[in-house]
């Protein structure tokens, strides 16, 4: 006697929520450790396996950002409109288009419209230039040994140009995902054996959801494949499971035959052959999903009605298809941001500012990054987009703005605001949080440690980056903590101990001793800009030595970072420029050392004890994080992480 197959009714219902943490819970997934080497050009939406940084610099030389001619800005003194100066051509001035090296002997190009040929061989000017004036230093944009992308960072499109102005022809990923689509049900016809849709027997049904799954997988990162339609039989449906677990699959999904029915064998071959996890969600369509565990590989069990297998896809396959990269499930949409500082703009043209998005407190923070047409990493590094109209005068500080976002919201969420003082550390530990936690990430602005502490105050930042010399007592920041931040208990962390000295150049041809030589008269030197630790130490050693600032040629040519300094250096912009031995050392300049100094991590009382703070306190004082740094040069980490102060 035949026997008589019983339907099976679900097992208890999951909240989906539920079901999906018995999914990670049974599986935990992590990252697929298996790296792949992928060309540049193939590398967008791969998540990257490892840190990336720039093996050149961008530019690599030195180039002009205008057209017009190139001249030496000396030759070029004293010329005003009632007094106008004449430059021939092929000797003292140089046609040049934008883009183009700058001629041996040359440092400033005239914008063609700035001019008036008064022949073919002679040109006019009606002011004078200044050195570098409209030109692209080498390594304007990022210098080589920068990082350009951390460790889990998806690539984007946009992060082409980075990378190939990096230098980079290789990118090291992690391996997609691989899924296995499993398509059940006697009554399925695959499109691609159908000659005449109009001679489509009855009860049959073209199969179209492994179509829109396997979209959906690569939107996510993944690959898929598609198997064989398989007939409704427990025994072939089972043959097809193992095929595909043995074929390499990484998740295994099958397409109808989830439900209760007759003809329903999915739940009862997973139950014989591995773990069946969760049968039937409280989700309306998609009620029939099946969540178990073949051979240690996560299985889902999609129903066949093609609005439940979308809302299922998302529920469950989406997220642990991210799982399995080490990122988080993506969103996109427009947030309100306010404006960290002010952000002026030219009336007459619609501008797009590119930002930094964090969130402090109930707003969403927007620092904006450098505007420069060819700086290609404010793409790269932007969050967001904000929109300034042709009639608006720009933002000011504290002012809302509509952002369009340009990554996922959730990241912005977690996302720490670091501003103050510049220091390359911040990166490696960027990268480091990133590689410990894929969720959490650090946006920084480089405004100085007065500019800083200012953020706190304002409540635009978590976190003050700072090294504050007070020349009565010999400590560093306390003094400046107390005066800037009276009503606002802090903690102060130590992130390293570092070495500032002048930075010059490779083999010293100026034969640079110390600060004593910046009053020579032949040599110039870029500063940092006021507000800046480095700059109260320049102030400070200049009065310790009894120098008068107006002694020092340069001493009003501001940079913003160590890196720029270095830059500045390095294309014979300055002789002579104050800053760490790490930026000097990634350039390959020589180095004075003039002290040790100690650079702090300023942090409300009040968010020490958030989770985002907690792991950037945790890295901050981890080996790994220790080691990087002290590969650097010039930095003792030892202490990294301390609690030093608490005021």
């Amino acid at each position: 006697m035949k026997e008589v197959r019983r339907q099976k009714i679900y097992l208890k219902m999951k909240d989906p929520k539920e079901a999906l943490e018995i999914f990670f819970k049974a599986l935990d997934p992590g990252p697929i450790p298996d790296v792949e080497e992928v060309s540049v050009h193939d590398s967008p939406r791969r998540i990257t396996a490892e840190p990336v940084f720039a093996k050149i610099s961008a530019p690599p030389f030195q180039s002009a950002a205008m057209d017009g001619v190139a001249a030496r800005a000396e030759d070029t003194y004293g010329a005003t409109e009632r007094n106008p100066k004449r430059l021939k051509i092929g000797q003292e001035a140089l046609w040049i288009n934008t883009g183009q090296v700058m001629p041996e002997g040359k440092n400033a190009v005239i914008m063609v419209e700035k001019l008036n040929q008064i022949d073919e061989g002679t040109i006019e000017i009606e002011s004078s230039a200044f050195p570098w004036q409209n030109t692209r230093k080498v390594g304007e944009d990022f210098v080589a040994t920068e990082l350009l992308f951390p460790q889990n960072h998806r690539i984007r499109p946009l992060d082409l140009g980075t990378l190939i102005g990096g230098g980079i022809l290789q990118v090291k990923v992690r391996r997609r995902p691989r899924v296995r689509l499993i398509r059940t049900g006697s009554e399925l016809i695959d499109l691609d054996t159908i000659s005449d849709v109009s001679a489509l027997e009855k009860g049959k049904i073209i199969e179209s959801n492994s179509a829109v799954l396997s979209h959906l997988i690569r939107e996510c990162g993944a690959e898929p494949v598609v198997e064989n339609i398989v007939e409704d039989d427990a025994g072939k449906i089972k043959e097809a499971l193992f095929r595909a677990i043995d074929a390499g699959a990484d998740m295994v999904i099958t397409l109808a035959g989830s439900s209760a029915g007759k003809r329903d064998y999915t739940a009862e071959v997973i139950e014989e052959v591995g773990e069946l996890l969760v049968h039937g969600v409280t989700i309306m369509p998609g009620k029939p999903t099946i969540l178990g565990k073949v051979k240690q590989k996560p299985f889902v069990g999609i129903p066949g009605y093609p609005v439940s297998a979308y809302i299922a896809f998302n529920e469950f396959v989406r997220p642990f298809l991210y799982r399995l990269q080490g990122s988080k499930v993506p969103e996109r949409q427009s947030v309100i941001v306010t404006a960290s500082r002010d952000i002026p703009s030219k009336l007459g043209a619609e501008e797009f500012i590119r930002v930094n998005i964090g969130r402090v407190g109930e707003r969403m923070v927007a620092i904006p990054l450098p505007r420069a047409a060819g700086s290609v990493t404010t793409l790269s590094k932007a969050e967001g987009i904000i929109r300034i109209p042709s009639l608006s005068e720009g933002i000011v500080a504290g002012e809302e703005a509509e952002a369009e976002l340009l990554v996922d919201p959730e990241e912005i969420a977690n996302t720490i605001v670091v501003i103050g003082s510049h220091d390359i550390t911040l990166d490696i530990l960027a990268n480091e949080m990133r590689a410990a936690d894929g969720g959490v990430r650090i946006a920084s602005g480089n405004v100085g440690s007065l500019g800083g502490l200012v953020a706190l105050r304002k409540g635009t930042a978590h976190v003050a980056g700072s090294h504050l010399l007070d020349p009565e007592t010999g400590q560093y920041n306390v003094a400046y903590i107390k005066r800037h931040l009276k009503k606002m208990p802090v903690h102060v962390f130590n992130l390293a101990e570092r070495e500032q000295g002048l930075i010059i150049q490779k083999g010293n041809p100026y034969e640079v001793k110390g600060i004593e030589d910046l009053m020579r008269g032949d040599l110039s030197f870029v500063n940092r800009q006021q507000g800046s630790g480095t700059r109260i130490l320049f102030d400070y050693k200049l009065q310790e030595m009894g120098i008068d600032p107006s002694q020092v040629n340069g001493y009003d040519n501001e940079e913003y970072t160590h890196m720029n300094v270095a830059v500045a250096v390095l294309n014979g912009v300055a002789d002579v420029g104050l800053g760490i031995m790490a930026a000097a050392r990634a350039l390959d300049l020589d180095f004075i050392p003039l002290l040790k100094e100690q650079y702090d991590l300023v942090i409300p009382s009040s968010l020490v004890n958030d989770s985002k703070i907690q792991l950037l306190i945790r890295v901050a004082r981890s080996e790994g994080f220790k080691e990087r740094v002290k590969g650097l040069g010039g930095y003792n980490p030892e202490k990294s992480g301390a609690l030093w102060k608490v005021i």
